[in-house]
């Protein structure tokens, strides 16, 4: 059995994280592998239910999801991480602690994301309903070394899965097909 191991969907909110992470669980089903996504929005809902989306909340809220990812991958279930984590100590921290890591970067622009805003978070922002909505009230770190970039305006979600995967076989953390 080849280890487990982790891959980490960041960008801004509506830059195509969540829909890139199905096209990559369908590509990794199609091979027969079962994967855990670890969706920030679920488990926000019950890790931490009355979210104030400080940077305090953040940090814990994100230091959760890692060890929940790290006992996943430690346990040989490949993680795929639907996630913001708008600081790069989020990622940086999942990263340290679990081994097999791959951060994607899902590049979108801004203007973009809003027009998408398949939730209604950046209105939501922009009427002063919520107030620390990454991208406009709050920070957004691309990270500064990711191990694969998509555009998430220009690639096909199917695409940007193929390229991970295709970096999932380099790196021997999957098997590539006979």
């Amino acid at each position: 059995m080849v280890p487990a191991f982790a891959v980490w969907i960041t960008g801004l909110p509506a830059s195509g994280k969540s829909t890139i992470a199905r096209a990559l669980t369908r590509e990794l089903s199609s091979r027969g592998i079962d994967v855990a996504v670890l969706e920030s929005d679920a488990l926000r809902a019950v890790l931490t239910p009355r979210a104030t989306y400080t940077d305090e909340d953040r940090g814990v809220f994100y230091r959760a999801v890692a060890h929940i990812g790290t006992l996943l991958v430690n346990h040989g279930v490949p993680v795929i991480f639907d996630a913001t984590a708008n600081r790069r100590v989020y990622r940086e921290h999942a990263r340290s602690v679990i081994d097999r890591f791959v951060e994607v970067y899902v590049d979108c622009p801004l203007a973009v994301c809003v027009a998408r805003d398949p939730k209604g978070l950046y209105r939501k922002a922009q009427s002063g309903d919520a107030t620390h909505m990454p991208g406009l009230q709050a920070t957004y770190e691309p990270p500064q070394h990711p191990d694969v970039i998509v555009s998430g305006d220009r690639d096909s979600t199917e695409d940007a899965a193929r390229a991970i995967v295709r970096l999932l076989e380099e790196r021997r953390y999957l098997q590539a097909p006979p």
